[in-house]
């Protein structure tokens, strides 16, 4: 990557968190839940977006051993690395929106620890619209939700916005909470990027509503 295109990269609109640090198996309560969810087989696909350097995707391959699984990250240097990883069954390809991903295409949309910023809860910011925005979250969410399937499963792991608080939340139901001792010290930001003090937020998947197509009644 050159000089140019790294300092394009980092300034970004779409990009939220700076720090590309990742662990194998981070969320193993996630990936059983979204398991028993979604169930296995190679007409499920998963989405990894904001995959770093490809130990997440790795991770759900062995909950996913038959899924098709694709992993984005707005880093070319992370998807780089991920190939270099050796997971030959697993596509990746850097991005830093679905834009690109066709519709109803996900039968789960993994986004975990990608929609915060690491430097907010060091500085205990009382707003965040010099790092982020919440209007960039909801666009972000709002066409995770295009990607899905309906009945699909979303899984928002460790954000500074609530998902809640998004229009097309109405469209989801929430259907796992994650236990406050296993939360990051991230801090929750609301509609309008000011801190929302004393607030933890603990929904963290939430389920595609099936949306009943009303048939209009015959002409007389």
């Amino acid at each position: 990557m050159t000089w140019m295109n790294r300092l394009l990269w980092r300034a970004s609109p779409d990009r939220f968190q700076p720090f590309n640090h990742t662990l194998p198996d981070r969320y193993p309560w996630l990936f059983s839940f979204a398991r028993e969810t979604v169930g296995d087989g190679p007409d499920k696909h998963l989405l990894s977006f904001g995959c770093s350097t490809g130990l997440e995707a790795g991770s759900l391959r062995r909950y996913f051993p038959e899924a098709a699984i694709r992993g984005l990250d707005i880093d070319p240097r992370n998807i780089a690395k991920c190939r270099r990883r050796g997971y030959d069954d697993i596509d990746f390809a850097a991005a830093g929106t679905t834009a690109g991903e066709a519709d109803q295409s996900y039968d789960a949309i993994f986004c975990l620890a990608v929609l915060c910023h690491g430097r907010l809860a060091v500085e205990r910011a009382e707003r965040c619209d010099h790092l982020i925005r919440f209007e960039t979250f909801e666009r972000v969410v709002t066409d995770f939700a295009r990607c899905l399937k309906p009945g699909g499963l979303l899984c928002l792991v460790t954000s500074n916005f609530r998902f809640a608080d998004t229009e097309i939340a109405a469209s989801f139901e929430p259907v796992l909470h994650i236990d406050p001792a296993l939360m990051a010290p991230d801090l929750p930001y609301g509609r309008d990027n000011r801190l929302l003090k004393g607030e933890r937020y603990t929904e963290v998947a939430f389920v595609k509503r099936h949306i009943e197509q009303t048939v209009p009644p015959s002409a007389p």
